[in-house]
């Protein structure tokens, strides 16, 4: 994968909307959906999701087959299996299946501070 395509997919992906149908896609593959089914789904308004799916189409996200008078939309797994691997190719200097033999991937990482351990969990700063 190039570096331009990976900067499209996650230029599109940075949307909220188009980050919630690409998830919803990906867990109905490969049968995918209408866009009825998805805007439903996401309470969305139909004319506002037209939008977000040709934006996801145009960068290679979504693969559209029309099915009379509906458009099926799909994930297109393979372009994101692509860019898994494009962000963990060079992975622990470039041997990334040292990467996730652990159960966690900060077990490998050499770092000062491990975050989860000081991040506050939002509901909890609230109790």
């Amino acid at each position: 994968m190039e570096k331009q395509l990976a900067t499209t997919i996650f230029e599109s992906l940075a949307s909220g909307v188009r980050l919630d149908v690409f998830r919803l896609l990906v867990k109905n593959a490969p049968n995918g959906l209408v866009a009825g089914e998805i805007a439903a789904l996401l309470a969305l308004p139909p004319t506002n999701l037209s939008f977000h799916l040709k934006a996801l189409t145009q960068a290679g996200l979504l693969n559209v087959t029309q099915e009379g008078r509906y458009q099926r939309y799909r994930a297109n797994l393979a372009i994101m299996q692509e860019l898994i691997v494009y962000l963990t190719s060079e992975c622990c200097t470039g041997q990334p299946e040292q990467c996730f033999e652990s159960n966690s991937a900060s077990d490998r990482c050499d770092t000062e501070t491990n975050l989860s351990t000081t991040q506050i969990d939002p509901i909890d700063a609230y109790l």
